[in-house]
């Protein structure tokens, strides 16, 4: 890249006109003539079979095109990449609320009520739904990465340690609840369909959908320019993606099939619930001796998924024996997902809350006693870290976060009816680039060069448009104005998706690469030595050129595997903790990262804020209740499932340590979307300790726990 004025400059988003004047097109925006809309019914028990289904008066309603069930749906490939099931294949029935048919109608409304017209008959099994009844039948999952992992002897060491805590951290099932439920358009043209949809994964999308109808992934077009969050639920796919094309199919138009907030409780995934038994060690002067970290959690009755609760506990401190097991139970409930920083969000949370603990019986600051457990390379591997910022974000962000202020002893901070304490939890989330390839195309006019970026990357809200057309401003020295990107849509060149934190590394190194190319082959075609290297503006401009394009496929360097390379962060809580309700607040929270280069500090601060929002809510408000009798969710609706609001939430306040790695990527871009929840609630669980001296060991962290 040249040297430019763009990248690491905090510009406004390119896309924010779109957004705030509503001309921004998302999924169903897409107005297509004579489009058709679907509603999904679905099924009313958790476990048994269907043995009938009465549609007859549903077909016969005011514009109904057509009733897809189990009995007239085509045949599709179960194993094609689409997750949860839920795709009309059989009657037997895994999960409450899973798809069981849906109607075809002229408009929502006749649809809508057309479902209400369906008579379904079961034959009912007894359901697993009730996670602490079933959680001693867990078993050792089947996936290779969720094998016990042990270093050293961990019973031994735990046995012989002076000081060492032993206890149990649960977190509660979670859901995505992006702005933007799960929706889709699709419309057939021969053999052909196109779906707009919102994917994190463009190419993913395109080979699932492609895999699951049995047809060729060329015969696939996905079209997401806009996504209105996904936080993982819109990584993988699930079954409205195809079954909006089985209905297109049907009905020989196209179909507009958008989920229900309602419906999205028990369609595209969840966070599970977490049993995570954490026993530490210590010596007397704090150093660490045994971590073990034994996760318990559930998943489909005949799908597996396991949140790596464990990842935290293997990098983030130097301990000589280590134990990282998990186990599984299935369950009649839909297969959990990917859900914004996986497994070391919820991880985190215990492993620090645990660190809190131990710290407080070896009377140390826990500061101090993160400090004192640094590893000095990956513990989990032995690879050398390609950097690691642990240990300035602590102290950069105990200086400007006030730690000083903080008492050893809880209660010991009062204002008024507020009880005050200080919290800090620490994070990690792997850095990678994954391949991705990009399009530039330059024109000229006079001496105007503008150019168009195309790849199939996508963009959660995130800004990726606008770090795109940052870097290529930068790359080819074209103001950014003059820069068109194309992106979320599988018809461009194949891109690694928004997901994992991933997304921004890959992308801008790809078109990176691509500006880099662009120019070194216009240097080529000008067949002339230059003394200073030119710009591809000026190329374009000194060899008269109208039009000149290249692509490059990017990857990552070579030897990026034999370093350890993640972002790092370190959280710091102020809470206020009535003494006659119980009620918390969080007036002040401050995030400090060290995730490599920061291509856009705006957007990333952005980032970094929702993640900690996410956490906050995490530790105090956010939980999906199941009915164990029936299991059904009881949380359906943002009136039940508690996201927290603007009156929750404090001062905010982020810090990003100047960090220059370039063995992960060119670049040097880290990635910042999962590490910015990492550490977030563990931060706030140990402020409430410090605030009331309770210890609350199962999330959320709610008024009656505290009373």
């Amino acid at each position: 890249m040249s040297e430019g004025k763009n990248v690491g400059q905090a510009i406004n988003r390119i896309d924010g006109l779109l957004k705030v004047t509503g001309t921004a097109t998302y999924a169903t925006d897409y107005v297509l003539k004579n489009t058709a809309h679907a509603v999904i019914f679905k099924s009313t028990i958790a476990a048994g079979k269907i043995t009938d289904i009465d549609t007859a008066d549903a077909e016969k309603s005011a514009g109904v095109l057509a009733v897809i069930t189990h009995k007239n749906a085509p045949k599709l490939n179960v194993g094609g990449g689409i997750r949860g099931g839920a795709l009309l294949q059989s009657p037997d029935i895994e999960f409450y609320g899973q798809h069981i048919g849906l109607v075809v109608a002229e408009t929502f409304e006749q649809a809508r009520y057309a479902t209400s017209l369906i008579k379904v008959s079961y034959d009912k099994t007894e359901p697993k739904v009730d996670f602490p009844k079933h959680a001693k039948e867990a078993v050792l999952p089947k996936g290779r990465d969720s094998a016990d992992v042990a270093r050293g002897n961990v019973e031994t060491a735990f046995h012989d340690a002076e000081y060492k805590i032993e206890a149990v951290y649960e977190t509660p099932i979670e859901h995505h609840n992006p702005m933007e439920p799960h929706s889709t358009i699709a419309f057939w043209e021969g053999e052909s369909v196109t779906l707009y949809n919102g994917s994190q994964i463009i190419n993913g999308a395109q080979g699932a959908a492609a895999s699951t109808l049995n047809i060729k992934p060329e015969n696939v077009r996905i079209v997401s320019p806009h996504i209105g969050g996904g936080f993982g639920s819109k990584g993988g796919q699930w079954a409205n993606l195809v079954l909006a094309a089985v209905a297109a199919k049907q009905v020989n138009r196209p179909v507009k099939l958008a989920l229900t907030r309602q419906q999205m409780f028990n369609s595209v995934g969840l966070r599970q619930r977490n049993q995570q038994k954490m026993r530490l060690a210590a010596t007397k002067d704090g150093k660490l001796t045994a971590l073990a970290h034994e996760t318990t959690t559930h998943c489909a009755i005949n799908n597996e998924f396991v949140e790596p609760c464990g990842d935290c506990s293997k990098v983030l401190y130097e301990v000589p024996n280590s134990l990282i097991s998990y186990r599984v139970v299935p369950m009649n409930i839909i297969i959990p997902t990917y859900t914004r920083g996986p497994g070391k969000s919820t991880g985190s949370y215990a492993l620090e809350s645990a660190i809190d603990e131990l710290a407080y019986q070896l009377k140390m600051d826990p500061i101090e006693f993160r400090i004192k457990n640094e590893p000095s390379k990956d513990p989990s591997n032995g690879k050398p870290w390609s950097s690691r910022t642990t240990v300035q974000c602590l102290q950069e962000g105990a200086k400007a976060f006030g730690w000083e202020k903080r008492k050893l002893e809880p209660r010991q901070n009062e204002q008024g009816e507020y009880l005050v304490g200080y919290g800090v939890g620490c994070g990690s989330y792997p850095a990678r680039q994954r391949d991705s390839s990009a399009i530039v195309k330059l024109t000229r006019k006079g001496s105007e060069v503008k150019a168009i970026i195309e790849l199939a990357a996508s963009d959660l809200g995130t800004g990726t448009h606008t770090i795109i057309a940052q870097t290529a401003s930068d790359g080819l020295a074209i103001p950014i104005s003059n820069i068109t990107v194309k992106i979320g849509d599988s018809n461009l060149p194949p891109a690694a998706g928004s997901v994992g934190s991933v997304g921004a590394a890959s992308f801008a190194n790809a078109v990176n690469d691509a500006c880099i190319k662009i120019t070194n082959e216009l240097i080529g075609k000008s067949g002339k030595q230059f003394t200073a290297r030119p710009t591809a503006a000026q190329l374009m401009v000194s060899e008269n050129i109208a039009e000149f394009q290249t692509r490059a496929d990017a990857k990552a360097p070579a030897d990026a595997d034999k370093y350890s390379i993640h972002s790092f962060n370190a959280n710091f809580a102020e809470v206020w903790v009535s003494k006659y309700t119980g009620m918390v607040r969080v007036p002040r929270f401050l995030a400090v990262t060290g995730a490599g280069k920061i291509l856009n500090p705006k957007t990333a601060r952005s980032q970094i804020i929702g993640g900690i929002v996410w956490g906050i809510g995490m530790a105090l408000t956010e939980e999906s209740i199941l009915d164990p009798r029936w299991g059904n969710f009881v949380t359906r609706s943002l009136a039940e499932y508690h996201v927290p609001s603007n009156l929750d939430i404090g001062k905010i306040e982020t810090i990003f340590i100047d960090e220059k790695d370039t063995k992960p990527n060119t670049l040097g871009v880290k990635g910042i979307g999962e590490v910015g929840i990492v550490g977030v609630a563990g931060a706030v669980a140990n402020a409430i300790f410090n605030a009331t001296g309770k210890r609350v060991r199962n999330l959320p962290i709610t008024p009656d726990k505290l009373l």
